[in-house]
C-alpha cells in the first residue's frame, strides 16, 4: 500500500511539473520604456515583447555611423553622419532630397542650415530609434519641433506638442510658441497660445516676445488685439443675457409666490376662506417674503393709483404680468386678473408687444431651467382678499 502511495504521489507531481505555462489574458499589453522610448507590443498577428536591445543597437549604429552613406552638415559646421535607407524610410522629405542630393564619392552630402547642431543630432537620432533623452528635448523642443514638421515626422511632431502643453508653455515664450505653432500647422497648441495670451494679456503684453511680434508680425498682433475686444465683448454679453435670466426667473418665481398666496395662503397672508397659522413651516416660494410685504403695503396705502406710489407701482405691474400668464382667469383667485385681462384688448399696440416679449422670455428661460410651465388651471375663482394679521 506504501508504494501505490508513494508511486501515485510521484505521477501527480510529474504531472503537475509538465502543465505548461498559460498565455498571456487577451488584451495584455506589453511596453519597454527606456530614455524616454516607449515600444508598444501589439500587433496585428499577437503579441511581440520589444527587447531593449533593438533600440541599443540601433543608437549603436547611429553614434558609430557604421557604413554610414549620408553626410549631414550643420550651421555650425558640424557634421553628422546618417545612412540613406533609414532616413528615407523615416522621413518623405529625406528621401526626396537624397534622390536629388550630389553623390561625392559614395556619400550623399545635405545641408540643414538654421538649427543648431546638437539639435539636429537629436533629430537623427530619433528618427533611427525613436528615443530621445528628455533634457536634450525640453532644451531643443522648438527646433525639434519645426525639424519634424518640415520633415514629415509625426511621432516626433506629437511628442513636442505635448511636451509644450504640459510644463514647458508659459508667460514668457507663449507669444513666440504661437507664431511657431500658426507656422507648423499646429492647431490645438495654437489653441491653447492663443487662450493664454487672452487670459493673461496684461503680462504676456509686457514680455520681449510680444514686442518683437510687434515689430516684426504687426498683422498678427493686429488680430490678436481684434479677438481680445471680441472676447471681451463676448464677456459683455454674456453677463447681460445672465443677468437678465436671473430677473426673469425672479418674476416667474413672483408669479408663482403670487399664486401661491391667494390661493393657498402663507402663514399670515392669504385668501378669507383660508386659516392662516404663524407657527407654520417655512414656505418653499423663496419670493413669498418679499413679495408678502409688499401685499401688505399695497392693501394698505393711501395712493394705491398707479404713478402715486413706487411699491404700489411695482404691485400693479405684477398683476398685470401676472393676468398675461394666467392661463384661464375666470377661475383664477388673484385680484384684479381678469380686469386686467379686459384692459389688454384696449391697450395701445406698442405697449401690449412689450408685454408679450416679456411674456415670451419669462416663459422660455423657465422652460431651458426643466421647470413645468406656468399655468392656474387648478385654481379656484374668488375675488376676494384679505390680509390676517396674527
Amino acid at each position: 500500500m506504501e508504494k501505490m502511495d508513494s508511486s501515485s504521489k510521484e505521477s501527480s507531481f510529474l504531472a503537475e511539473k509538465a502543465l505548461p505555462i498559460p498565455p498571456p489574458l487577451p488584451g495584455q499589453v506589453i511596453t519597454s520604456y527606456r530614455k524616454g522610448f516607449v515600444a508598444n507590443s501589439l500587433s496585428a498577428r499577437g503579441y511581440l515583447r520589444v527587447s531593449t536591445a533593438m533600440p541599443d543597437m540601433w543608437d549603436r549604429l547611429f553614434d558609430e555611423g557604421y557604413r554610414a552613406d549620408v553626410s549631414i552638415s550643420t550651421d555650425s559646421g558640424g557634421v553628422i553622419y546618417a545612412h540613406a535607407s533609414i532616413l528615407g524610410i523615416a522621413s518623405p522629405v529625406f528621401g526626396s532630397m537624397l534622390k536629388q542630393s550630389r553623390v561625392a564619392g559614395r556619400q550623399r552630402s545635405i545641408s540643414l542650415p538654421g538649427v543648431t547642431h546638437e539639435a539636429v543630432r537629436v533629430f537623427i537620432r530619433f528618427l533611427y530609434s525613436s528615443c530621445y533623452e528628455p533634457d536634450e528635448l525640453e532644451e531643443h523642443i522648438l527646433h525639434l519641433l519645426v525639424l519634424s514638421h518640415a520633415f514629415v515626422v509625426p511621432k516626433l511632431k506629437r511628442l513636442c506638442e505635448w511636451r509644450l502643453e504640459h510644463g514647458l508653455l508659459n508667460l514668457e515664450n507663449v507669444v513666440d510658441i504661437f507664431q511657431l505653432a500658426l507656422l507648423c500647422d499646429a492647431p490645438r497648441l495654437s489653441l491653447i497660445c492663443h487662450r493664454l495670451i487672452l487670459k493673461s494679456f496684461k503680462a504676456v503684453s509686457a514680455t520681449e516676445g510680444w514686442k518683437v511680434m510687434k515689430e516684426s508680425h504687426p498683422v498678427l498682433e493686429k488680430k490678436i488685439l481684434e479677438s481680445m475686444i471680441e472676447m471681451d465683448n463676448r464677456q459683455k454679453d454674456r453677463t447681460k443675457k445672465l443677468n437678465e435670466r436671473k430677473i426673469y426667473l425672479q418674476l416667474y418665481e413672483a408669479m408663482e409666490a403670487l399664486v401661491h398666496i391667494c390661493r393657498d395662503g402663507c402663514r399670515t397672508i392669504g385668501p378669507l376662506d383660508k386659516v392662516l397659522r404663524e407657527d407654520e413651516a417655512p414656505c418653499s416660494y423663496e419670493a413669498c417674503k418679499g413679495l408678502e410685504s409688499l401685499v401688505r403695503h399695497f392693501a394698505g396705502c393711501k395712493l394705491r393709483v398707479p404713478g402715486g406710489c413706487v411699491h404700489c407701482k411695482r404691485m400693479w405691474q405684477l398683476l398685470e404680468l401676472h393676468s398675461r400668464l394666467c392661463a384661464d382667469s375666470d377661475v383664477c383667485r388673484v385680484p384684479l386678473c381678469r380686469t386686467f385681462k379686459q384692459r389688454i384688448k384696449k391697450q395701445n399696440k406698442k405697449d401690449d408687444i412689450k408685454w408679450r416679449i416679456l411674456v415670451r422670455k419669462i416663459l422660455r428661460t423657465k422652460s431651458i431651467s426643466g421647470a413645468p410651465f406656468f399655468s392656474l388651471a387648478s385654481t379656484l375663482r374668488s375675488d376676494s382678499f384679505v390680509v390676517h394679521a396674527l
